[in-house]
């Protein structure tokens, strides 16, 4: 049977030996990492014997005073009942009280063991049961604390190993598969794109291991690092902090234990963990909030996201700008701007490309639909699952794919962006709506590209994330699905009148292009999208065809617009000059919610392998680059799309047809900005939302008047600055019509 061990050592051991000679360099002694890592500027002395006299008259004891470091402002009074192991160095103390919150207590240390500590100025330390080979900013309250240390091996999150450790002590944090076969190393600065790179490419080994060695080199494997809390950090009725770093301005009240992390907090954000959190192995980011129960095992938030109500986040990376609550995630990979706050909400194994909510009662998960373990779901950005919605891996998903209520028995590969997913059980089949969003709920989709602007609280913006519902990766996935549905309405045609088609995608083209209504009377069917024998159906396929082509050539009109208002050409010919001769739209991938060109992607890769780009720093750096060139880079796409959306070569545009398109960029701006209204004046109408109110007045007080609603005030504005703007552009241009 086996038993516990438990070593004796002399009394006067305890708070020596912190690094082992094994790992001692020649030369050093066991404080050399910990002199490096204080840098609070304060000049420490021994103590005299009156203040020795007054710490032992005060309860205090220490095996060898001389090992007790105070700076000339040290004031012996306010310190008692502690008990001293190893070298501790104490800063100023004065006689102020220190008050956060609804928490005031006197400056000073008591009621505490500490072993090998150094402190900043005028801090308090109350009641900590067992304080060890800590760095303690100034100005930090730390109070009712069972357990603050530090190991000598300590990694404070990052997944790497110290001299002597084995391989299989590293953590890892296995995401977007269950099998870790996509597994990365946890680092602090970690981004978002970092983890959707290492994540992927999983067949290039070289890539892989310089992605490896990129973290090593990121950190030092030397033993003996000290904890360190940061200045005006608040602690308190917290139980076990083992291996914890925790910056500046931190609040961390209540938790059970918080081991192996690093908790960033400072001027980009302060960060709080509140009451009944239990986090192991991970990064925190700066200005994260956690509260309530939270359970967290092997992760990296990025900054300015949030855990509540219980949530559990296992093997996951959470984007910037997310909240998650109550419900549980493994396993998964999620960019910035991600909503899941329902309690029986779960998801598994997943790829989630940002702006997206799952909403209460999603399974997205542990079906176990094979022998192994589960598979994977890609979710493109502004994935919105309905209540109670239950997926199969492996499954795949455009950008802004909705999804209705329901089971969804089988796998679904869904290329059509922007569109409702139904599972229709009374007809056992599967139905797609294209451009539901733009044909229904234009308000909560043109609102969420703002509010996700709005939100974005990042300090610093190593990667340059798109928001706008009209980019590279829709705009492509939008020519796809026109394809799609060009050649799924050819094949429905030829079925319906027994006419073969020469070619069903030029037949479908030439039908939806028309706009023929005979297209409204067919049963439009789409092959490859689920696993399964039955239809996929296709609905108001006409609609969806106008107004992807619509928005594609508003789209391409933006951004010509925004190319002359930035370059400010003085004439027609001139601008029509300074456009590309012969745009490509290109491949574009969304790197951790940063639109990057795929051939940008493919040169990134290169130069990490081939140890051009030697460090993490200079990943984001590459990012920092890319960020800048976006603009103009989205341009170039942009009118490529445009010249393709409307069979004109933009070099020959001539003033007539350039004059078009400007009425065409108004005319379906005044569209959208309708549809916005009127997807939110559906709210005010509908007899079933009214009927909870006594009157229409009690409504508007609860819920606002329409005609107050600043989103929708801010879209007409806007509409009226294009309009003014393309007057003058006519104007200055001397174009007619």
């Amino acid at each position: 049977m086996s038993i516990n061990i438990i070593n004796k050592s002399p009394l006067g051991s305890l708070g020596y030996d912190f690094i082992k000679e094994p790992y001692l360099p020649k030369g050093k002694n066991e404080f050399y990492l910990r002199n490096m890592q204080i840098r609070n500027g304060i000049d420490y002395r021994r103590l005299n014997a009156y203040e020795i006299e007054v710490l032992v008259r005060n309860g205090n004891t220490s095996e060898d005073w001389n090992n007790i470091l105070v700076s000339d402002a040290f004031n012996a009074e306010l310190v008692k009942n502690c008990k001293f192991f190893g070298l501790v160095r104490i800063g100023k103390l004065e006689p102020y009280c220190l008050s956060f919150s609804d928490l005031t207590l006197p400056v000073g240390l008591y009621n505490s063991i500490i072993i090998n500590c150094d402190f900043g100025d005028n801090v308090v330390i109350d009641n900590v049961n067992y304080l060890s080979h800590y760095i303690i900013g100034s100005e930090v309250i730390i109070t009712n604390v069972s357990e603050l240390v530090t190991t000598n091996h300590a990694k404070f999150g990052n997944g790497i190993i110290k001299q002597g450790e084995d391989e299989d002590v590293r953590i890892w944090v296995e995401l977007c598969n269950e099998n870790t076969g996509r597994r990365v190393l946890p680092f602090n600065g970690m981004q978002p794109g970092d983890a959707f790179l290492w994540s992927r490419f999983r067949n290039d080994d070289l890539l892989q291991e310089k992605f490896r060695e990129l973290t090593e080199q990121k950190f030092d494997n030397r033993r003996g690092y000290y904890g360190k809390v940061g200045d005006r950090t608040v602690i308190k009725n917290c139980k076990i902090i083992k291996d914890v770093w925790v910056g500046s301005d931190a609040y961390l009240k209540g938790a059970n234990k918080l081991k192996n992390l690093t908790i960033n907090s400072g001027e980009e954000g302060r960060t709080q963990i509140g009451e009944g959190c239990e986090m192991v192995n991970g990064i925190i980011g700066f200005g994260c909030r956690i509260f309530y129960g939270v359970k967290a095992v092997r992760f990296i938030m990025a900054s300015h996201s949030q855990l509540k109500y219980g949530a559990r986040l296992i093997n996951s990376y959470l984007g910037n700008n997310a909240t998650i609550s109550c419900c549980e995630v493994l396993n998964s990979l999620i960019f910035p701007a991600h909503e899941q706050h329902h309690n029986n909400s779960f998801l598994c194994a997943s790829l989630v490309m940002g702006q997206s909510n799952i909403a209460a009662g999603a399974t997205i998960g542990s079906n176990h639909n094979s022998r192994g373990a589960d598979g994977e779901v890609i979710m493109g950005r502004g994935f919105w699952p309905g209540l109670c919605v239950s997926l199969k891996h492996n499954s795949r998903f455009a950008s802004f794919t909705i999804l209705t209520k329901g089971d969804y028995p089988a796998e679904l590969d869904i290329p059509i962006p922007f569109s409702l997913v139904s599972n229709d059980v009374a007809n056992d089949r599967l139905t797609i709506m294209p451009g539901y969003w733009f044909l229904y709920n234009m308000y909560a989709l043109a609102r969420n590209s703002w509010k996700y602007i709005d939100r974005d609280k990042r300090g610093e913006k190593i990667q340059h994330i798109e928001y706008d519902y009209l980019a590279p990766d829709t705009v492509n996935e939008m020519f796809n699905a026109l394809k799609l549905m060009e050649t799924a309405t050819g094949k429905a045609y030829a079925k319906a009148t027994g006419i073969a088609n020469r070619s069903d995608e030029e037949t479908g083209r030439q039908l939806l292009s028309t706009g023929n209504k005979m297209v409204n009377e067919l049963e439009i069917v789409l092959d490859g999208v689920e696993n399964s024998k039955r239809k996929v159906v296709l609905l108001k396929v006409l609609s969806a065809y106008q107004t992807f082509t619509s928005l594609i050539g508003y789209y391409g009109i933006s951004q010509l617009l925004a190319h002359q208002q930035q370059h400010n050409f003085r004439s027609f010919a001139e601008l029509i000059a300074s456009l590309p001769a012969a745009p490509k739209r290109g491949e574009w991938i969304n790197v951790g919610g940063q639109l990057m060109k795929e051939s940008e992607v493919t040169t990134l890769k290169e130069k990490i392998k081939s140890g051009r780009i030697r460090s993490w720093d200079m990943v984001h750096d590459y990012y920092g680059e890319q960020g800048k060139q976006y603009p103009a880079e989205k341009t170039k796409h942009a009118l490529a799309s445009l010249a393709e959306i409307s069979g004109i070569r933009l070099r020959k545009l001539d003033a007539h047809q350039f004059s078009t398109m400007l009425n065409t960029c108004i005319s379906t701006r005044e569209w959208m900005t309708k549809a916005i209204h009127d997807a939110r004046a559906k709210d005010y109408t509908n007899p079933f939302r009214k009927m909870v109110y006594e009157s229409f007045s009690e409504m508007n007080a609860v819920v606002g008047k329409l005609e107050d609603n600043g989103f929708i005030n801010q879209q007409v504005k806007e509409l009226q600055t294009v309009k003014t703007e393309i007057t003058a552009l006519k104007k200055k241009f001397k174009l007619k019509g």
